[in-house]
């Protein structure tokens, strides 16, 4: 279905200045450590800015990682609601013919709604060890490893807390999150396609995969600021959206700086309390903001190791923005944040469309990784460059595969194919070549630097996959799958978003 367009305002007429979101752009455009991608706000129920940085677009799905976990966790309030989970039963109860094998006590006395709030009774990540105990089922695994402290007493940020909530409503539904949420959730909010990433099993994995539009975390973070409320229709009970982003279990570790710090501020069921308001959020700056005390919803998403700076900007710029009244006399502030809103791109290599070498120089020419190994590319075995009349060809080699790129111009230059990418590059000194890749539906930019004396390329993340075993998989899953047998992602330990 066609979704309906949010409605729209000036900011000013919802209490929103200009100049704040303005700042705020600014700020995260001269931060070196942030690349970003998307922004949209939301003010009393209207879209008051949006903007995405060419080459990412509106309509382009994005990886969002840990985001994911809020939507499982929306997947979960329905499932109450209807009478499917209960939320007070035992995990094992829901996998009978894995009693036998659970015998710590702890392990037979973790309810779903310790699994929900992250409180399963470890102390740390499990999901690596999950996995290496049984690689067909990560539940078992996970069982298996017997809690340090009684369920629901502690806290710790843990994918298989997630995963076993996750297969739960895949097990009592009978459908993959998606076809569950689609009707109940998607549908109903206008959010088109979607897609996310399943394990061998053919489960969707829940604590991270789903692939989705920004306008879709907006969206649901509307949602959630309405009290379970969508266009004057009651989707989910109000007393889940409570639930869910209150704090359980404390989380602050006492450590310098933890008052400051949006990550010490309690842990709801799938979603993050902060310093202000409430968040899903998801690795290198996937966020779904929602400001009850400001009747806002901020939602981003970028490229970051720092993600507290990110939240950083928004509470400096964005939240003294957000006024009692409509103000007044603000049409050409209101103007001015449009047009700029419009023109919003990441900026290209600088470098020389041509290198400084004669003709031909460069054609044909292989390089090998420096040292030997490719470092933060591990898979990356190989680059040929090819000169011609339409412009310098590079292809990127993993052993028997090929990822095939075109300079042409400096500029960004956008392949929407198999794995949509655009690719921005030049010569940046005598025998030396920079490409840098964006791989358009996740968060990620790869930097390949060739140097010709010496036949040899470097490689280098700026925000590092967490969980994809090749260049081809960086992309929304169901198009590896049209175009051919579907090869389901190794999932690697995640980092803890």
């Amino acid at each position: 279905m066609s979704a309906r367009p949010l409605p729209q305002s000036p900011p000013a007429e919802q209490g929103v200045d200009a100049s704040g979101i303005t700042a705020f752009l600014d700020a995260v455009e001269a931060d070196p450590d942030i690349e970003p991608h998307s922004l949209m706000i939301l003010r009393h129920g209207h879209l008051v800015a949006s903007g995405w940085w060419a080459p990412y677009t509106p309509e382009r799905l994005q990886l969002l990682y840990s985001l994911s976990k809020s939507f499982t966790s929306t997947a979960a309030g329905f499932a109450v609601a209807e009478g499917l989970l209960d939320l007070d039963r035992p995990v094992i109860s829901y996998f009978p013919e894995f009693e036998a094998d659970i015998t710590d006590p702890r392990s037979r006395a973790m309810l779903v709604r310790h699994v929900a709030a992250m409180a399963s009774g470890h102390l740390t990540e499990t999901w690596a060890d999950a996995m290496r105990t049984d690689r067909t089922e990560a539940v078992r695994g996970f069982l298996l490893i017997p809690p340090d402290r009684d369920p629901g007493t502690v806290f710790a940020y843990n994918q298989s807390a997630t995963y076993a909530l996750a297969s739960i409503l895949q097990r009592v539904t009978g459908l993959s999150l998606t076809e569950y949420l689609r009707p109940r959730l998607f549908d109903p909010l206008g959010i088109g396609e979607t897609d996310w990433t399943r394990n061998r099993a053919g489960r969707e994995i829940g604590f991270s995969g789903l692939h989705a539009t920004t306008d879709a975390i907006a969206r649901l973070g509307q949602l959630y600021l309405d009290d379970g409320v969508w266009e004057g229709r009651r989707l989910l009970p109000a007393s889940w959206i409570a639930e869910a982003t209150r704090a359980h279990v404390a989380n602050a570790d006492g450590s310098p700086g933890g008052a400051r710090s949006d990550w010490q501020q309690g842990y709801g069921f799938q979603f993050w309390r902060g310093r202000h308001g409430y968040r899903g959020d998801g690795a290198f700056g996937q966020f779904c903001v929602v400001l009850p005390e400001h009747d806002a919803v901020i939602a981003t998403t970028a490229a970051t190791d720092r993600m507290q700076e990110l939240l950083d900007l928004m509470w400096r710029h964005l939240l003294p923005a957000f006024g009692a009244a409509p103000q007044r006399d603000a049409s050409e502030r209101d103007e001015a944040l449009s047009r700029r809103l419009a023109r919003l791109a990441l900026p290209p290599v600088e470098a020389a469309a041509e290198p400084t070498e004669p003709l031909g120089t460069w054609s044909r020419t292989e390089f090998v990784p420096a040292g030997g190994v490719c470092a933060a590319q591990r898979t990356l075995t190989g680059v040929l460059v090819a000169e011609s009349d339409k412009g310098t060809g590079v292809t990127l080699a993993e052993g028997d595969r090929r990822l095939e790129l075109r300079l042409e111009g400096t500029g960004w230059t956008v392949d929407p194919g198999r794995t949509p990418l655009a690719v921005s590059g030049g010569w940046t000194g005598p025998g030396t070549l920079r490409v840098d890749v964006l791989f358009l539906e996740t968060p990620h930019r790869l930097t390949v630097e060739c140097v010709l004396p010496d036949r040899t390329f470097t490689a280098r993340w700026h925000t590092t996959p967490l969980h994809a075993p090749s260049l081809h998989s960086l992309r929304a899953p169901s198009r590896a799958a049209s175009t051919g047998p579907r090869k389901t992602p190794h999932l690697a330990t995640p980092s803890a978003t």
